[in-house]
């Protein structure tokens, strides 16, 4: 079999590719991966086994009409991760984000057809149904965005529907909790708050820290999207949740935990412009229908994610463009391979 992953070299995408490769997926072991990814800031080849016999890397952008026309056709099925996916950035610059997101789902969409390709799951995200203040949202539930990057995450899943009621595309649609994992690249929560910790630095936390989501092991999630790939309903939406909901407060308190750290190292600022207060999956569909469940607990998983960061400051520190001088911040003196510059964070 071959399979084309989008966006694999992307912090969930090479995850999916890594355990592709290792045979851990039931159905496609022995498989060929073509990985096709932009190469964005956000995504890196060193995610990926470069020498690896199965494994074939294009560079390129998923909103490519003549390249897709190249890598597409022979390929069997199409795992969809490619994506911009900074809620901050979208609210600096949503254009990028509609080119890429709804675009290049259309383009890649189109030409799954026009190769018959026979199976495509597209991944999306929880936050395309808006903010929830009581239960969970289960697949029944409006799409309801309120930032510009979960509207075109939305306007892409209706994309791609339109793709299976339209061309009969055998097609279907994820939709996740808050990921977290190694190889997760810095500008988002968790490995932000590790590696400020890991540095030196404080960290930052917008509002009050009341806003709560919901988090899932990179792991469980892959294995999820597989499972869909392999049993999955054409036309069906899947949640992918966690079962594990923090503020963004107790998320912090855990990380300065496992830090040995104080609340004196956090620096509380403005709220986001645009701030969802809680996400909440019901995955019950999931569950029953192909008998999914997270397996690793929330406290494990953070836990080793801490000692990646820890271990692994070679794949992490070289996103620093300008390390910030010794001694900066509350006294606390910073290594010389720090992360010196200040991202928004994203929480979902």
């Amino acid at each position: 079999m071959r399979i084309l992953v989008t966006g694999g070299a992307g912090f969930i995408g090479s995850h999916f590719t890594r355990c592709l490769l290792d045979g851990r997926y039931l159905g496609f072991e022995g498989s060929a991966v073509t990985v096709l990814d932009k190469l964005t800031y956000a995504s890196d080849r060193r995610s990926l086994p470069a020498t690896h016999p199965r494994l074939t890397f294009v560079r390129g952008d998923v909103a490519d009409v003549s390249l897709l026309r190249e890598v597409v056709p022979g390929h069997d099925v199409v795992v969809h991760f490619a994506a911009e996916s900074h809620v901050d950035r979208s609210i600096d610059d949503p254009a990028p984000f509609f080119e890429s997101n709804v675009m290049g789902s259309h383009r890649l969409m189109a030409e799954c057809v026009r190769s018959g390709v026979s199976r495509v799951v597209h991944v999306s995200t929880d936050e395309v149904y808006g903010s929830i203040t009581e239960g969970s949202w289960d697949e029944r539930c409006p799409m309801e965005p309120n930032s510009p990057y979960a509207a075109s995450k939305a306007a892409s899943d209706c994309v791609v529907r339109s793709y299976w009621r339209t061309y009969d595309l055998d097609v279907s649609i994820t939709r996740c909790a808050n990921n977290y994992g190694p190889y997760q690249h810095v500008e988002k929560v968790i490995p932000r708050f590790v590696t400020n910790l890991l540095t030196g630095r404080d960290i930052t936390l917008h509002g009050d820290g009341s806003a709560v989501r919901e988090w899932l092991h990179v792991d469980d999630h892959c294995r999820a999207i597989a499972l869909v790939l392999a049993k999955g309903r054409a036309g069906e939406v899947y949640n992918i949740g966690g079962d594990v909901e923090l503020t963004n407060r107790a998320l912090a308190e855990r990380i300065l935990l496992l830090a040995g750290a104080d609340w004196d190292r956090v620096r509380q600022v403005a709220d986001r412009k645009v701030q969802d207060q809680r996400y909440s999956l019901d995955y019950r569909k999931i569950s029953e229908e192909l008998n999914y469940e997270p397996r690793i607990r929330f406290a494990d998983g953070l836990a080793e994610v801490f000692q990646w960061y820890r271990e692994h400051r070679d794949w992490w520190a070289p996103t620093c463009p300008e390390p910030r001088p010794a001694g900066t911040g509350r006294g606390h003196a910073v290594p010389e391979l720090s992360v010196g510059w200040e991202l928004p964070v994203h929480v979902g």
